[in-house]
């Protein structure tokens, strides 16, 4: 704004046109004295025109005060349903994967899985459900051959393996396995050649070194299941069988 300038709001304006109504009736005033009565001019009311379009326009803003009043109060509604469908939609999202975890936790296990370098790992393992109405669940077992236990196949569910019976204080036993359980999954080890580079070079046979890895029981034959579980006998460290059991609650 410049040093002298003046700044023009309505009252202003009003206080200009007050100024220019009491000229006009000044001159009003002269006029009547020095003319002739049917020559006196009419003059227009300044003074009550400016007055109204005073008001007029103080009454446009302050319904222009009371449209933006009403379009921002509208806004905010509009953000306030926005964020609370948003709110809803994560609190469903949570839910789902909550639920979703928790199933998942009840039909996963951490097993030991043999990677290609010969190391075993612990990973987490998923077996969905082979029994019927969500009301199973996955636990792992560890216990020293012989196990105890009198394994059987369903007839009415072929590649189905399971627990007919358990042996009274048998490591199978004091280890936790029960009667009915499914046999998902057990260790088992397997005896191959391995031969070093330098013996291939020379025309060397290799080495037998045994392997012990996680069998899944699912599908397979009844006799290859009994097969995998004996194997665990050729382990060289003599660690205990990891059986993987899906279980009634």
């Amino acid at each position: 704004m410049a040093p002298n300038s003046i700044s023009i709001t309505p009252w202003n304006m009003a206080l200009v046109l007050l100024a220019l109504c009491n000229a006009s009736i000044n001159t009003l005033a002269f006029s009547t004295t020095t003319l002739p009565s049917r020559h006196t001019p009419r003059i227009p009311p300044l003074c009550a025109s400016s007055k109204e379009d005073t008001e007029n326009l103080l009454e446009k803003a302050r319904k222009l005060r009371q449209d933006v009043s009403a379009i921002e109060s509208s806004k905010a509604e509009i953000q306030k349903e926005k964020d609370a469908k948003e709110q809803e939609r994560l609190a469903e999202e949570r839910e789902a994967k909550m639920q979703k975890d928790k199933v998942r936790m009840r039909y996963s296990a951490e097993v030991p899985i043999l990677k290609d370098m010969g190391d075993e790992v612990m990973e987490r393992v998923d077996f969905p459900p082979r029994l019927k109405g969500g009301k199973s669940r996955i636990v792992t077992i560890q216990a020293p051959l012989p196990l105890g236990l009198v394994l059987g196949e369903d007839e009415s569910m072929p590649g189905l393996t399971s627990v007919d019976e358990v042996v009274q204080d048998g490591n199978g036993d004091i280890a936790g396995v029960k009667q009915g359980d499914i046999v998902r999954a057990i260790t088992a080890c397997q005896t191959t050649m391995e031969t070093p580079t330098w013996q291939l070079i020379a025309g060397g046979i290799g080495q037998p070194k045994t392997k012990r890895f996680m069998y899944s029981v699912d599908g397979r034959p009844f006799e290859e299941v009994l097969d995998a579980v004996g194997s665990n006998r050729m382990d060289v460290q003599g660690r205990d069988v990891w059986l993987i059991l899906e279980r009634m609650d």
